[in-house]
C-alpha cells in the first residue's frame, strides 16, 4: 500500500501544497507562454511555418502521452520520488531550451520539458489527496490547486508578452530555472516520503507500451489535423492505429494479472463522468483562451503585452472565485451543483463571444466575457474533486494521471477542431470577397459557437452522469485519524 512514512505537520502540508502548485504553474505557464513568443522564435531560429508548430507539438505529445504511465509509476515507486525527478528533468530541459540556437535543439528541449512536466504533474493530485484527508481542508487545497491551473494560462500570456517585448524569447524558458531550483529545494524538505506499492504490483510492460504508444500516436494525429485535414489518408491511418493500440490496452488491462490501470478505477460513474466532462470543457475553452488572443491581435491590432493585459481580468476573477468561495460552496451545496453553475456561466461566456463584432469595444464587448470566466473558478475545483473521488491510497497517482490525460486530450481536440473550423470559414469568406478583418471575425465566431456547443454537451454529461449522492463527513475529534478518501 502506498502510504506516507510519517504524517506531515499541518504547516508543512500547506507548504507542500505550495510546492505542488508551483510545479503545476510551471507546467501550465510553459504551455501558454510559448504561444506569444512564436513569431520571435521563428524569426530568430529560421523555423519554417510547418516546423514552428513542433515547438508546441513536441511538448504536447510528450506531456499528454506519458501522464497516465507516470501517474501509475508514482503509485508503484513513490509519488514524491517521481515528482522530484520530473521537476529536475523539466528544469534541466528549460535551460536547454533557453540556450537553443537551432530548431532541432529547441524541439528536443521542448520534448524533454514535456517528459518532466508529465512526471511531476501526473502525481501532484495524488500527493494532495494523501496530504489532506479531511474533506474541508481537501476542498481548500483543491481550490488552490485548481486556481493555479486555471489562471496559469492567462498569466502565461501576460508574462510571455512582457518577457518577449522587454528582453527576448530565451527568457520565457530561463525564468523556469530559479523557480524549478527553489521548488526542488523546498520539496525535498516538506514532501512526505512514500514507499510505493513496488513495481511487482503493476509492472505491466506490455500495457505500458500499448497505452503510451496509443496516446502518443493519437495526440500526434490530432495536432496534425490542421495540416493534413480530417479525411486525409494519413489522418485516417494514424488515427485508426491509435484506436487499435488503445483498444488493445483496454483488453490487456481486463485480462492482465497485474494491470497497469486496474479496471476498478473506471467503475465509478462519477470518476468516468468527471473525466468526460473535463475533456469537453477543456476543448471548448480553447476557443476562449487562444481564439480570443488571436482576435485581439489579428482583428483589433493589440500587441503581445496588450493582449496579455486584456485577458488579465479573467485570471483575476478565476483566482477570486477559486480561492475565495469555491471550497465553501462545494461544502455547502455539493460539487455537482457548483459544477453545473460554473458550466452554465461558461456557456453564456462563449455565447457572448459568438456575437463579437469586427470593431469591438473592449469594455462593452469583451470585458463582460472576461468576468464570466469566474465560471471556470467554480467548475474546475468541483470537477477535480469529483475526478479524484474514486481514488484510494493505492490508486491516487493513477487517478491523477488519468485526470491530467483527459485534460490534454481535450486540449488537443479543441485545438484541432476549432482552429480548423475557424480557418476554413475564414478562407471561404475571403474567397467570397470579405475583408480580412471580417473573414477572421467570422471564423472566430464559428469557433466560439462550436465551443458553446461543446460546453453545453459537458453540462448535459454532468447533469446526467454525476448524480451520485455526495457523502458528508461526520465531525471527528481532533485526535482521531480521518480516512484518506475523497
Amino acid at each position: 500500500m502506498s502510504t506516507p512514512v510519517s504524517p506531515a505537520p499541518p504547516r508543512s502540508r500547506w507548504t507542500a501544497l505550495g510546492v505542488i502548485a508551483t510545479g503545476l504553474l510551471m507546467t501550465v505557464l510553459d504551455g501558454s507562454i510559448v504561444t506569444v513568443a512564436m513569431p520571435a522564435i521563428q524569426q530568430d531560429l529560421g523555423f519554417s511555418p510547418a516546423g514552428l508548430s513542433w515547438v508546441v507539438n513536441a511538448y504536447l505529445i510528450a506531456f499528454g502521452s506519458l501522464l497516465l504511465l507516470a501517474g501509475r509509476l508514482g503509485d508503484l515507486i513513490g509519488r514524491r520520488r517521481l515528482f522530484l525527478a520530473g521537476t529536475a528533468v523539466f528544469t534541466a530541459a528549460s535551460l536547454l531550451a533557453g540556450l537553443a540556437d537551432t530548431p532541432a535543439l529547441l524541439i528536443a528541449a521542448r520534448f524533454g520539458q514535456g517528459v518532466g512536466s508529465a512526471m511531476a504533474a501526473a502525481v501532484g493530485l495524488g500527493i494532495l489527496v494523501d496530504l489532506f484527508p479531511e474533506p474541508a481542508e481537501r476542498a481548500k487545497a483543491i481550490a488552490v490547486f485548481s486556481f493555479t491551473g486555471a489562471a496559469g494560462a492567462s498569466l502565461g500570456q501576460v508574462l510571455g508578452g512582457v518577457l518577449t517585448d522587454t528582453l527576448d524569447w530565451h527568457w520565457i524558458f530561463f525564468i523556469n530555472l530559479p523557480i524549478g531550483v527553489a521548488a526542488l529545494a523546498v520539496a525535498v524538505a516538506v514532501l512526505p516520503a512514500d514507499r510505493g506499492l513496488g513495481l511487482a504490483a503493476g509492472a505491466d510492460a506490455i500495457g505500458a507500451l500499448l497505452v503510451t504508444s496509443g496516446l502518443m500516436l493519437g495526440i500526434y494525429t490530432v495536432v496534425k489535423v490542421e495540416e493534413h485535414g480530417w479525411t486525409s489518408a494519413r489522418t485516417l491511418l494514424t488515427g485508426a492505429v491509435a484506436v487499435l493500440l488503445l483498444a488493445a490496452f483496454a483488453v490487456r488491462q481486463a485480462t492482465a494479472r497485474r494491470p497497469l490501470m486496474p479496471p476498478r478505477v473506471l467503475r465509478s460513474r462519477t470518476v468516468t463522468g468527471a473525466n468526460l466532462v473535463q475533456m469537453l470543457m477543456v476543448a471548448a475553452l480553447f476557443s476562449f483562451q487562444i481564439i480570443t488572443a488571436l482576435y485581439l491581435q489579428k482583428v483589433l491590432g493589440y500587441g503581445a503585452g496588450e493582449t496579455g493585459l486584456a485577458m488579465l481580468p479573467a485570471a483575476l476573477v478565476i483566482g477570486a472565485v477559486s480561492l475565495g468561495v469555491s471550497a465553501r460552496l462545494n461544502t455547502r451545496f455539493g460539487e455537482r451543483r457548483v459544477l453545473l453553475t460554473g458550466l452554465a456561466l461558461l456557456i453564456v461566456l462563449l455565447g457572448l463571444l459568438a456575437r463579437v463584432p469586427v470593431h469591438a469595444s473592449y469594455v462593452t464587448d469583451l470585458l463582460p466575457a472576461m468576468l464570466l470566466a469566474a465560471g471556470f473558478g467554480l467548475a474546475l475545483p468541483a470537477l477535480t474533486t469529483l475526478g479524484m473521488s474514486g481514488a484510494g491510497p493505492d490508486d491516487a497517482g493513477l487517478a491523477s494521471g488519468l485526470f491530467n490525460t483527459t485534460q490534454q486530450i481535450g486540449m488537443a481536440v479543441g485545438v484541432a477542431v476549432l482552429s480548423t473550423l475557424a480557418a476554413g470559414h475564414t478562407g471561404h469568406a475571403l474567397a467570397g470577397g470579405a475583408s480580412p478583418a471580417e473573414a477572421l471575425t467570422g471564423g472566430y465566431r464559428l469557433a466560439y459557437t462550436v465551443g458553446a456547443g461543446l460546453m453545453a454537451a459537458a453540462f448535459a454529461v454532468a447533469y446526467t452522469l454525476l448524480r451520485e449522492p455526495r457523502q458528508t463527513a461526520q465531525p471527528q475529534p481532533e485526535h482521531q485519524a480521518v480516512p484518506a478518501t475523497a
